[in-house]
Parts: structure tokens; C-alpha cells; sequence
């Protein structure tokens, strides 16, 4: 039986680690140019620590029994004056989200994300805002059966060390 648990990041730092390193490995099969784990863990782990106890970040990990599963890491944004959207209460970034293989296919990520949803909508958030990556089919169906709308696409373009040329971004299919 799987059991969502909410963990303070820094309390469970190894579990974390590993967990955010399998989960950028699985981001670099989806985006090759994807940063090498080792070389932004140390960053990366210190950020998310400090989103979740600075702007009140939520860290919600799937269980079962003592078997880490899964987890779903968010926190929030205050508005200022940058902002373009009408909108003007705080947004929930869902920054990060990963299901250990063996336990995926079992709707452990869809109730890590309604148990996560459903804090911050007690605390009065409105606004929610995640992105995934282009080619990340998967993500992006069951965002849309979840009422998430695509806003805005990020175009990007890499050239070679010199400026000379467009790099490409994703394999060939």
C-alpha cells in the first residue's frame, strides 16, 4: 500500500539525491544537452533545500512501506512587478516529480500530485505552473487530464562555440 508522506529535504538528503539524480537521468534520455548530474547536484540539491524552506516548498514522497516510490517537490512564487498575467496571488511552481520504474503505471504520480494540489489550494493558491519538456508525451497528456492548458512554448536556439551554426537539440527520430 502506498502511503504520501510530506519530508523536509535536508531531512532526507541521500533518499533525495538519489531520487533527483534518477530523475534528471531520465530527463537527459528526453533532452540529450540535459547538464550531467555530477556536475550540478551539489547546486541543485542546495536550491531545492532552500525553495522549500524560504518560500514555502512542499516535498511529498510516495511510500511504500519504507520503500521510497516517488515524489512531487513545489513551492511558491510571490508576484512582482515583472509580471505579465493579470493574475496577481502567489503561483505554485511544481519544480520536480519523479516515480521509481518498478512502482510506475500505478497512479502514484497522480496522487502525489492531488495531494499536492490540494495543500496549496487549502493555503489559496490559484495559480499553478509546471513545464515539461517537448518531447515528454507522457507528461503532457496527463497534464491535460488534469485541466493544464499550454500558455506559452519556449523556443530555444543553440549555436555552435564560434555563432556560426544552429546546434541540434534533440536526435534525430
Amino acid at each position: 500500500m502506498i502511503t504520501i508522506t510530506p519530508i523536509r529535504i535536508r531531512e532526507h538528503y541521500t533518499v533525495m539525491l538519489t531520487l533527483l539524480e534518477a530523475l534528471h537521468v531520465s530527463e537527459q534520455e528526453f533532452f540529450p544537452n540535459t547538464a550531467n548530474w555530477k556536475d550540478i547536484a551539489t547546486d541543485y540539491m542546495a536550491h531545492v533545500m532552500e525553495m522549500q524552506e524560504t518560500c514555502d516548498g512542499a516535498c511529498l514522497m510516495a511510500y511504500d512501506g519504507d520503500i521510497p516510490a516517488g515524489f512531487i517537490f513545489a513551492y511558491t512564487e510571490e508576484p512582482d512587478e515583472s509580471r505579465i498575467e493579470a493574475y496577481t496571488g502567489n503561483t505554485l511552481y511544481v519544480s520536480d516529480g519523479y516515480v521509481v520504474p518498478a512502482y510506475r503505471r500505478q497512479g502514484i504520480y497522480q496522487q502525489l500530485n492531488e495531494a499536492l494540489e490540494n495543500s496549496y489550494i487549502k493555503k489559496g493558491i490559484r495559480r499553478i505552473v509546471r513545464y515539461t519538456l517537448a518531447n515528454n508525451h507522457r507528461m503532457q497528456a496527463f497534464l491535460a487530464s488534469k485541466a493544464y492548458t499550454p500558455v506559452r512554448l519556449v523556443y530555444e536556439k543553440w549555436l555552435s562555440p564560434d555563432g556560426t551554426e544552429s546546434l541540434p537539440l534533440f536526435p534525430p527520430q
